[in-house]
């Protein structure tokens, strides 16, 4: 197990982003000093005044599609003009005197050897209406990993489209498979906000038929697909229009460009109404302690969903035992009530068998199955088989779980569902699992962090699937 990173392999609260990227995230949305929680659920009132605020957040977005339509362009082409670049970090990426705007992100010498993305680059910068941190998303089929990694955690995803790959002339024109498959992802993995831009229209000869043919044919496949984007926009990565200021009446466009759109795109908001559920990280033990009125272990975690405050009582599960909350710590060991999605450390009234991978939950909340119908998007070049076992990652918590059966397949270019025995990798289909032991699920339409399982595979220990509970 030693080779699979829960952060970064796992679909939980947090996926691949860097730590200095979490923090900034944090920092930008607040936070919550003094918070009531009722039934382990933050106050509505309260919740009413973060979301007033949450335009003003740090808004986490990431730029995918398909092989070199420009996604790391259009990020450096964002940091520049909104000169969030030292001239020496210009000087660097510069080649026969002309700026390679990609190798701002590229930052693995195989990415700059062979002028691909292959891992997601995280990159920060604000302008005076907003912070961003940006996630630079492969567009390679076989990365797709990485992508859904990076899209997990995200508020936005601007989906990139280049127009000269398309035979733009053709108001039914095709759209290419990578660009339907991250847009399903990204509607899949629920992130809030997806935008269509429309790149390399300085590249063709009639820019205005070519984004209304191509806009006409993302509409046509977002309706299909039940997917409602924010808005089309046409963009020149390589000379900056409409990128940072917006262009008026080009390709017959008049709306906010793409960096005024993101700025009034509101961050994610914690989801409400949830109750309190709290996968455990970390225990740090004081067995030293001479208090004994209550217990001398703090479980360190992040708050998965609700809210947590001293007196609530809590069930562990897989242990079924109900303690009560002594004390909730913040990250300076302040006592402080907590909700999703910050970090916490929690002390019980008294000693409990709590290890790490346990959950902390609202007593009677919840009910804990051994069976799950999901959506599963598979990325392990072993396509995914009925019969098989894997481990499953929830949280925190390994379980074995087996594949009773592949009930269908999703087709990302007609989307429909066809009959398969197997799933091939960077496929979508419906599955059904039968795990060791009960997890504590939600459907995650309802809840990202508790709604999400990975799957790796026993032997190699490779990511196998992102598993999205039904």
């Amino acid at each position: 197990m030693a080779e699979v990173n829960e952060t970064s392999a796992g679909l939980g609260p947090r996926l691949r982003g860097d730590d200095a990227a979490r923090h900034l995230r944090e920092d930008g949305e607040g936070s919550r000093s003094g918070a009531a929680l009722h039934d382990g659920v933050l106050d509505p009132r309260i919740r009413e005044d973060d979301e007033a605020s949450r335009s003003d957040a740090a808004l986490r977005f990431i730029t995918c599609g398909s092989v070199d339509d420009g996604k790391s362009t259009l990020i450096g082409r964002l940091l520049v003009d909104s000169r969030a670049v030292l001239q020496d970090q210009l000087a660097s990426v510069s080649r026969s005197g002309a700026t390679d705007l990609a190798l701002l992100t590229d930052g693995l010498s195989a990415e700059r050897e062979q002028g691909i993305t292959i891992d997601v680059a995280y990159r920060y910068f604000a302008t005076p209406a907003r912070k961003f941190i940006i996630g630079d998303a492969p567009g390679h089929e076989q990365y797709t990993r990485n992508m859904v990694t990076a899209a997990s955690s995200a508020d936005a995803a601007v989906v990139l489209v280049d127009a000269t790959k398309l035979k733009w002339q053709n108001p039914g024109l095709q759209l290419l498979p990578q660009t339907r498959r991250h847009t399903l992802l990204a509607h899949l993995l629920r992130v809030p906000a997806i935008v269509f831009a429309v790149n390399k229209l300085d590249a063709v000869e009639d820019p205005t038929v070519a984004f209304n043919n191509i806009q006409g044919a993302l509409e046509a496949f977002a309706h299909a697909a039940g997917v409602q984007p924010r808005a089309t926009v046409p963009v020149s990565a390589l000379l900056g229009s409409n990128v940072v200021d917006a262009a008026p009446g080009w390709c017959g466009y008049r709306g906010p460009s793409l960096l005024q759109l993101l700025e009034k795109l509101e961050a994610n908001a914690p989801e409400a109404g949830l109750p309190f559920a709290f996968p455990v990280q970390w225990v740090e033990k004081f067995s030293g302690s001479a208090d004994t009125s209550q217990g001398r272990r703090v479980f360190w975690g992040r708050v998965a969903a609700g809210g947590v405050q001293v007196g609530q009582q809590v069930a562990v599960l897989p242990g079924g035992q109900v303690a009560t909350v002594a004390q909730v710590l913040d990250h300076a060991r302040q006592p402080r009530d907590a909700a999703a999605p910050h970090s916490a450390g929690i002390v019980l009234d008294r000693e409990v068998d709590v290890s790490r991978g346990d959950w902390l939950l609202a007593p009677d909340a919840f009910t804990p199955s051994r069976e799950l119908a999901a959506t599963v998007a598979w990325l392990d070049e072993e396509p995914l088989v009925a019969g098989r076992t894997y481990l499953a990652l929830h949280g925190h918590r390994w379980v074995r779980a087996k594949v009773k059966r592949i009930v269908h397949q999703l087709e990302v270019n007609t989307l429909a569902q066809v009959e398969a025995q197997q799933l091939p990798a960077n496929s979508i289909g419906h599955v059904e699992l039968a795990l060791q032991e009960p997890l504590a699920t939600l459907p995650y339409l309802r809840s990202r962090a508790l709604g999400a399982l990975v799957l790796v595979d026993t032997a190699s220990h490779r990511t196998s699937g992102a598993v999205l509970v039904r």
